[in-house]
């Protein structure tokens, strides 16, 4: 019998008016996926066609299609194999929704110039949520 646990998440964006909330149900198998430390410079703060990105999701998406469909790469990013496919960077958004990540974060993300950490979490190789931590 798999034992289920459900969880609040709080989400925070830029511009938000409120706090967006939502549940993700976790059974024993979501854990961590994998785990990447990217830096956001100022390439990944825009899309392919020049158009300045203003969401995180976009600029942390932005980032690892640069990592991995144009090899523009920041010195010292990390790889992960999940973001590799084209499919899972389209759900980064849903993930970005499900996970957790502060005003602050969120803000400092949009400026750029700054370390990202990204924790993977899912089962049987799908993602489901996506935790973003920041720092100098």
């Amino acid at each position: 019998m798999k034992k289920l646990i459900s969880i609040a998440v709080s989400v925070l964006f830029v511009g938000a008016p409120a706090l967006a909330q939502s549940s993700v149900t976790a059974t024993h198998t979501n854990r961590p996926i994998e785990h990447y430390r990217a830096y956001i410079g100022e390439a990944d703060l825009f899309n392919s066609k020049g158009t300045r990105l203003t969401q995180p999701w976009q600029i942390i998406r932005q980032d690892r299609a640069n990592f991995h469909q144009y090899g523009i790469r920041d010195n010292d990013d990390q790889s992960d194999s999940f973001f590799a496919d084209p499919a899972n960077r389209q759900s980064l958004e849903a993930m970005l929704r499900n996970g957790t990540m502060t005003r602050e974060a969120a803000a400092m993300i949009v400026h750029g110039n700054i370390w990202v950490d990204v924790e993977i979490y899912g089962s049987q190789g799908t993602g489901r949520w996506i935790n973003v931590t920041v720092s100098d």
